[in-house]
């Protein structure tokens, strides 16, 4: 009886450990698809003249929080004065 025990267990814990994994590759796949289309949209803007650099800034500026972003350029514009720039 116990060896049967252990042996239910063993498959359950084998059955729930292989749904985690296909799970992670699932998502896995789904964020190399998302990867793939966004560089497809980077490819499309750059080929209608748009810089992808300045583009990936701006994203990456309209993640963050408005008041850290307003301090971080008040502080930035005056260390430009401060240096002449």
């Amino acid at each position: 009886m116990n060896d049967q025990v252990t042996d239910t267990s063993y498959r359950v814990a084998a059955d729930e450990l292989r749904a985690f994994v296909e799970r992670y590759e699932r998502l896995e796949a789904e964020k190399k698809d998302i990867a793939d289309q966004q560089k497809e949209v980077m490819a499309e803007a750059r080929s209608r003249g748009y810089d992808t650099r300045i583009l990936r800034k701006l994203i990456a500026l309209r993640k963050r929080d408005k008041d850290d972003l307003a301090e971080e350029e008040a502080v930035l514009e005056m260390y430009k004065a401060a240096l002449g720039m």
